[in-house]
């Protein structure tokens, strides 16, 4: 899981096993963040469809969450936090980038520990490269 800025660049990273719903896993990932200012959005896909997520990472983080409803529900957004979704391409494009990395995409590592700075030490190569 990444958090990623508006340019698309990294703030906060984990690595978890592939069975594990991505909603419980959001406190963790930005609890990663380094900086104190946390971001005031939270862009997700369909899977981060929760008005309990949404609310609780209002009350903790005073962070909106905008991500688009489920086929299967109810509509609780309207549509103008919605167009902040399109820009979602830019999370899309960091995980692109992660993928010029082949140790990370191949995954030599067993410990997960190892891997995890890898992925870090390539987040930092990204952040250097665009300064």
């Amino acid at each position: 899981m990444a958090v990623v800025d508006g340019n698309g660049l990294p703030l906060g990273v984990t690595i978890h096993s592939a069975s594990l719903a991505e909603v419980r896993l959001v406190d963790e990932v930005i609890d990663n963040i380094p900086l104190k200012k946390l971001p005031e959005r939270l862009i997700g896909d369909k899977a981060y469809d929760s008005d309990k997520l949404a609310l609780d990472l209002w009350e903790t983080h005073n962070i909106e969450l905008i991500a688009p409803n489920r086929s299967n529900r109810r509509k609780s957004q309207d549509g103008r936090p919605l167009r902040r979704y399109r820009k979602r391409w830019k999370v899309e494009r960091f995980f692109a980038w992660l993928g010029n990395f082949r140790r990370i995409v191949v995954r030599w590592e067993y410990h997960s520990k190892n891997y995890l700075g890898f992925i870090e030490l390539a987040c930092a190569i990204i952040l250097l490269r665009y300064l």
